[in-house]
């Protein structure tokens, strides 16, 4: 379908989502983040088996669009939020691995979604913020994506401060998984998604909902729920397939061809 503020395409077996507002510094309005919803699900509908997060522009996001938050009541600013938090969600339950393309500035939400997309590759120039520490309005809500990114202090420290970070902090701290020259980061995260979609989607598409299900459980807790998931996986056709593929010393062959 036509969007006014994102572009989908395919390239092979990638979905390519592009925030297209470059004029507006791809900043989050709620319809726009309405269409990267529905772009999103449409892609965990698919046959993709990897997901690419872009923009246009010099600016990966400026986050949530001010002008379109200005007037708002509590109630129309829950609703904004919550199609955000709806966004967020939605890619880290796609049975594929998305990746986030960064060129440029990402800020606030903006940060919030390289922080939750599975996987970040960034260019060098590009910088990193949740400015709402040295303003009026805490950024709250980045902060869920971005602690469970980078870790506890610094998250607090960008957080408090809201100063940035460039892209090799950024990748110090476990924000972003690359960090290569400008002009090399559309093929590396190309690269990177191709590697990370390797074998068989359906065991991907479980690894990838047990993961983010264990992380926040108890040590015990989560060798428990993991132990029954990779049990279960098991009987699966890609599992035995790779098992005795192993054991034959030939190649698998999955049930998605991978």
């Amino acid at each position: 379908m036509g969007y006014e503020y994102i572009e989908t395409s395919r390239e092979d077996a990638l979905a390519v989502i592009t925030m297209a507002r470059p004029e507006k510094r791809n900043a989050l309005s709620e319809a726009h983040l309405r269409e990267l919803l529905e772009a999103f699900e449409g892609a965990g509908r698919s046959d993709a088996r990897g997901v690419i997060l872009a923009a246009r522009g010099p600016v990966f996001s400026a986050g949530h669009d001010f002008s379109d938050m200005d007037g708002r009541d509590i109630e129309a600013m829950r609703q904004l939020l919550d199609v955000c938090a709806q966004v967020m969600s939605t890619i880290q339950t796609l049975p594929q691995p998305v990746i986030a393309q960064v060129e440029g500035l990402a800020t606030a939400a903006g940060c919030q979604l390289v922080a939750t997309c599975d996987l970040a590759v960034a260019g060098a120039s590009s910088r990193f913020a949740v400015p709402g520490g040295r303003g009026g309005w805490f950024c709250t809500t980045p902060g869920v994506a971005l602690a469970r990114a980078v870790g506890r202090k610094h998250a607090v420290e960008m957080l408090l401060t809201g100063d940035p970070i460039d892209a090799p902090t950024a990748e110090a701290w476990g924000l972003v998984n690359r960090v290569v020259p400008n002009e090399s980061v559309a093929e590396e995260t190309r690269a990177l998604l191709r590697r990370a979609t390797r074998g068989s989607t359906a065991s991907k598409a479980i690894g990838k909902r047990a993961v983010y299900h264990q992380i926040d459980l108890t040590t015990p807790e989560a060798y428990a729920y993991a132990t029954e998931v990779m049990a279960g996986a098991s009987q699966t056709p890609d599992a035995q397939e790779g098992l005795r593929s192993f054991l034959e010393k030939r190649r698998p062959h999955f049930t998605d061809g991978g």
